[in-house]
């Protein structure tokens, strides 16, 4: 009798413990993920008009980094990186377009700040790029630093963090500016050229790239040494979908981790055939990392072969720029995974 109660014990202590394997494997439903998938496209947020971060081509082709996010979320939810909507929003319009379902994932050059993450419903799932904001003006000004921009005008965009930040940049230093507003990058870059201001307030990514899309006239403007505040941009998803979350932030890992573990689009295949522990289960060969967010073990294969790991998207992309922070952390930068276990 004794022997049978303990095994009995032992036998129902494997049960449960069996029972507590499966669930931890067992990627908990995710309603964005299946809408995904019933709608057979992802709907994804972005500015539409910045150049490096989504801007369509001469072809009408969205590109830049924040539309490869998107298209990297794609390939790892439906196989396929071309399955994007692409939903132009402007910065007023970002954070309510994802709380009401418009779209699924915004990547519009959004900083992380904490309000927008405790009060709007909303969660930022990576940093995929660490920005601050800047100053452009023409060289024929004459203006060396941001000194010289006391009791100007600044043309800017409203809707977003950019106002703040200026507000209490000039009061700190005990100077006067008057702003003059847009609700669209591209009319407040034309307005600066106008000369309808002395310079133009943005993310210092969107002021190298808009002066390098300029070609050889824009080198009559020049970017401020200040750096006046500490832009994380991150893609942002709606609270309540964990899985999701946990989806969109994974996709940008793998990305990373690819470039650390020195694999691209165009090496995938070779990379295939290592005996690395780490690499086979990164990329699916062994163990079922996938299927612990709901995605098939081979999702990081999707990514990279289709859009790249975080090295090629910034290449291609990201003109005039220094990665400098934006890089991965084994060459000095802030870009780093967790591990892939």
């Amino acid at each position: 009798m004794k022997f049978s109660i303990m095994g009995f014990v032992a036998a129902a202590f494997m049960a449960s413990a069996g029972m507590a394997t499966a669930q931890e494997t067992a990627a908990p439903a995710s309603k964005t993920l299946d809408a995904v998938k019933a709608r057979g496209q992802l709907s994804c947020g972005v500015i539409g008009v910045s150049p490096g971060f989504s801007l369509p081509d001469s072809q009408g082709v969205m590109r830049g980094i924040d539309a490869d996010q998107c298209r990297a979320v794609a390939a790892a939810t439906l196989g396929d990186a071309e399955k994007v909507k692409w939903v132009v929003l402007t910065p007023q319009q970002r954070f309510t377009a994802l709380q009401s379902g418009e779209v699924d994932v915004v990547y519009a050059n959004v900083t992380w700040t904490m309000t927008r993450e405790s009060q709007l419903g909303l969660q930022f799932a990576n940093v995929y790029y660490y920005d601050g904001i800047g100053f452009m003006v023409k060289k024929s000004l004459g203006i060396a630093d941001a000194s010289g921009l006391d009791g100007g005008s600044l043309c800017m965009l409203t809707g977003g963090t950019t106002e703040l930040s200026v507000q209490e940049y000039f009061s700190l230093h005990k100077m006067t500016y008057t702003p003059v507003l847009f609700s669209e990058g591209e009319e407040a870059r034309k307005a600066l050229l106008a000369d309808r201001c002395d310079a133009y307030v943005s993310d210092a990514s969107d002021l190298a790239a808009s002066k390098a899309a300029r070609g050889d006239s824009g080198n009559d403007l020049l970017i401020l040494p200040e750096r006046i505040t500490a832009e994380p941009l991150g893609g942002v998803v709606r609270k309540g979908d964990e899985r999701w979350f946990d989806i969109v932030r994974w996709t940008h890992y793998t990305m990373v981790n690819a470039e650390v573990l020195g694999i691209d689009s165009k090496n995938l295949d070779k990379s295939l055939a290592s005996e690395n522990p780490a690499v086979r289960r990164f990329l699916g060969l062994e163990g079922e990392l996938g299927q612990t967010l709901g995605l098939s073990n081979d999702f990081t294969q999707k990514i990279i072969k289709q859009v790249g790991n975080f090295g090629e998207v910034w290449d291609r992309n990201i003109v005039g720029v220094d990665r400098g922070m934006n890089d991965v952390w084994t060459k000095g930068g802030l870009q780093y995974s967790p591990p892939f276990r």
